[in-house]
């Protein structure tokens, strides 16, 4: 891992720059990440030693602070090159954010210093089992100036690489709290398992919390950030639709690509796969949704900025509202984009060598991180009878 401080990016024009001159460094190594399962350590360490990873720092802390939209485009800029290359940062954001809605000034001074210096936040939020995804089985007891950790956590993405890993648990009173952890903490075992046939580097397994025993002022009151409205759980979706925004780009552009070198089908009366007329209807459909998602994506962080200075029940919801939107056709165009790119290229797309098919796998496991199905309905509720959509991670 790195041993030197990461660059500090100033500004959001300078986040957007190096977001793009690190998706072109890795494209030639993107089919590989997903044979192999595996992100390179020295792809991790670029990544964060950009400054990525700390882009939305307070600038009171000495961070760019970037708006939403900055930081949705550098997400979807990343997995224009690798899906899991841009999902193992998502919590990280999401936990920077925890971290400036539950923290103490002294937390605040701790963390985002980490942050700041490359260090970086995997998650161990997710559980197997349970009647729903809400239900947490990780229990967190206070012993003095302590807290005792047990449990077991699934869907840990980006623990391989990261240096800490936040543990959501349940305490005594039955109130969630976040409690962070160094990866290599006695108590605390980061296993290997993840098997999905999409997004197979992201390291998003299991983590095994045995009497992890951990100072008390490491522990973030996370069951706040739900109590009264916040942003919170719209920045999480974001993040989400984000990725999937960028799946859909990365795989129009290989649609390209595979377009010009395909030949033209034998009924077509063109010679070329770039004049037939059929494959020319699809590529424009596809423009017109890819963009049609960058603009539901930017209207959402317009929304979640907008809420984030002084959030109550209607600018949150609004906020969520406007999220749902953009993860719905995120969803939608990532599954056809990365469906037509195996189509237009005809059957040499699918050879070995390609790996054209991980954008497919990829959107196809991404966009089951929360169940899309349902967001028509609470933008219909929403809409036609002023019903504030419920206030969690997942709408």
């Amino acid at each position: 891992m790195m041993t030197s401080p990461a660059h500090v990016i100033r500004t959001d024009e300078e986040a957007i720059q190096q977001a793009v001159e690190f998706r072109d460094s890795v494209l030639e190594r993107a089919a590989a990440i997903d044979a192999e399962r595996v992100i390179p350590q020295d792809i991790v360490d670029e990544f964060s030693q950009r400054g990525l990873w700390a882009i939305t720092i307070p600038q009171s802390h000495g961070g760019a602070e970037v708006s939403t939209e900055t930081l949705a485009e550098v997400i979807a800029i990343v997995a224009e090159a690798d899906g899991s290359l841009a999902q193992i940062p998502q919590n990280h954001f999401c936990l920077v954010e925890d971290i400036r809605l539950s923290g103490t000034p002294a937390q605040h001074d701790f963390f985002f210093g980490l942050v700041l210096e490359g260090k970086r936040f995997a998650n161990a939020f997710s559980e197997l089992g349970g009647k729903n995804v809400g239900d947490l089985q990780t229990k967190l007891v206070h012993d003095g100036d302590e807290v005792v950790v047990n449990g077991r956590k699934f869907y840990s993405t980006g623990s391989k690489y990261a240096h800490w890993i936040p543990v959501l648990a349940v305490d005594e009173d039955g109130r969630e709290l976040l409690v962070f952890a160094e990866r290599d903490a006695s108590g605390l075992t980061v296993v290997d398992d993840w098997s999905s046939f999409g997004q197979r580097a992201t390291s998003s397994g299991s983590v095994v919390l045995e009497d992890l025993r951990l100072p008390a002022d490491r522990v973030f009151p996370m069951y706040r950030e739900y109590d009264e409205p916040t942003i919170a759980g719209p920045l999480a979706q974001i993040t989400t639709a984000a990725i999937d925004l960028g799946i859909a780009r990365g795989a129009f552009r290989e649609t390209l690509e595979a377009t010009r070198a395909a030949r033209p089908w034998i009924d077509s009366g063109v010679d070329s796969a770039t004049k037939d007329p059929l494959t020319l209807n699809i590529i424009g459909r596809l423009d017109i949704d890819i963009r049609a998602a960058e603009a539901l994506t930017r209207e959402s962080a317009h929304a979640i900025d907008a809420a984030k200075p002084a959030p109550d029940e209607q600018n949150v919801a609004a906020a969520s509202i406007s999220v749902a939107r953009a993860k719905v056709l995120t969803t939608e165009v990532s599954l056809e984009a990365s469906s037509r790119l195996l189509e237009l290229g005809g059957a040499r797309s699918t050879l070995g060598a390609k790996g054209l098919d991980r954008f497919w796998r990829n959107a196809r496991v991404h966009t089951l991180h929360d169940p899309v199905r349902w967001k028509p309905y609470a933008i219909g509720d929403y809409a036609l009878n002023g019903t504030l959509p419920a206030r969690h991670s997942w709408i």
